[in-house]
């Protein structure tokens, strides 16, 4: 069988994070949405997403193919209705497309939007489906846990020293190599998954549900309240609370990070500091592209949303339900607005247009770090969401 996770309209929801990824890329509780599903239909997956990021995301296309909604979480049951299906046969609730399974001439329908010809299936399964930037942070909760308790099945942790004081031991995974030391682990309030190679350095304060996937670092001192995701690679400092990075993303600093989404290639300096409550206790907007305006999340706490490859300078402060695009570096004193394009250079005082080939320089430095090139399918997203954004851009 052939899997292939197509976006439906939650790819434009959920701008800027899915500016350069296909949905199914997100990652949410310990793995990216993909790779739960790879790991539960034991094979590999394709993406039907936007012409321009299919050369970093192809779609492979065989005789039979299984079409699954890539902003939907994978549970069990839903998995079992979907290989039930039969060729030309779709499965939906309450308007949404589940699933599809078509030959090859009905995929080509299926990409143009022409589905009468399927014939429909309704399901009562419930689910998980990512709409919005902020339900990526409100729904990282359970996700977590599903993911705890499907990845740590059956398979016995890794030691944790005894400089270390815990709290639901049972509840801890620790892969090997990982190393944490002089800290304090609360895993009754949610399981702790640290990733192999990750390190919880002296002096951490953790307040489970947490997920430190490989390689990943909390710095000395640092505290941490779930759920709360630190993606591959990422470094953090400070205070961070039920937020979301995925990964090769740096708050390496002092500072408060909450109710937020970090994308890649991102960094905080340090002290900076996101607000998520109104001072009024009122219910919070964020911009949303798709419509062009300021929508409700319906949310009393919401904090910072953060498109791949943004930085921040020192002591950068953010407003209640902040949009950061792609590309973007903010500094400078006062709180800029809550809706800064993709491709700004500046804060509150003033933004203008952060050239094109400026990113290209910065991205390729800040991935050479990592001992990763930029490919130059990696600068031609770069270069479409450039123009795409550049209608924001009248500074």
């Amino acid at each position: 069988m052939n899997y292939i996770l197509f976006d439906d309209s939650s790819w434009g929801n959920l701008l800027p994070l899915t500016f350069t990824r296909p949905v199914a890329e997100i990652r949410i509780g310990i793995l990216k949405i993909s790779e739960k599903w790879e790991k539960r239909l034991n094979g590999n997956v394709s993406f039907l997403t936007q012409d321009y990021l299919s050369c970093k995301f192809p779609l492979v296309s065989m005789a039979d193919n299984l079409l699954i909604n890539g902003s939907v979480l994978p549970v069990p049951k839903l998995i079992q209705e979907i290989h039930s299906l039969q060729t030309g046969q779709m499965l939906k609730r309450d308007n949404v497309i589940m699933a599809a399974r078509c030959d090859a001439g009905q995929l080509e329908d299926f990409k143009v939007g022409n589905i009468n010809k399927f014939e429909n299936k309704n399901t009562s399964v419930t689910f998980t489906k990512i709409e919005y930037p902020w339900d990526i942070f409100s729904f990282n909760g359970l996700a977590l846990n599903e993911d705890f308790q499907f990845l740590t099945d059956g398979l016995v942790s890794a030691s944790i020293s005894n400089t270390n004081k815990v709290a639901g031991t049972e509840n801890i995974f620790i892969e090997e190599g990982a190393n944490i030391a002089f800290s304090i682990l609360n895993a009754k309030t949610g399981p702790i998954y640290v990733g192999k190679d990750a390190e919880i350095m002296e002096g951490c304060m953790v307040r489970g549900p947490l997920a430190l996937c490989e390689h990943a670092t909390l710095k000395m001192g640092t505290k941490v309240y779930g759920p709360t995701t630190i993606g591959p690679h990422s470094k953090v400092g400070g205070e961070i609370s039920n937020s979301v990075i995925f990964g090769f993303s740096n708050k390496a600093h002092d500072g408060f990070l909450g109710n937020s989404v970090l994308g890649e290639w991102c960094n905080l300096g340090a002290d900076t500091n996101n607000s998520n409550l109104k001072n009024n206790y009122a219910e919070i907007r964020m911009w949303n592209d798709p419509q062009e305006r300021f929508i409700s999340t319906r949310l009393q706490f919401c904090g910072l949303v953060m498109g791949d490859h943004s930085k921040t300078g020192i002591n950068t402060m953010f407003n209640t339900g902040t949009i950061v695009g792609v590309c973007a570096n903010i500094f400078g004193a006062g709180f800029p607005r809550n809706f800064i394009p993709s491709f700004s250079w500046g804060g509150a005082e003033d933004l203008t247009v952060y050239l094109l080939n400026k990113a290209y320089e910065v991205a390729e430095l800040v991935m050479k770090r990592r001992n990763i090139a930029i490919k130059e399918c990696d600068k031609q997203i770069l270069k479409t969401i450039f123009d795409k954004t550049e209608k924001y851009r009248n500074f």
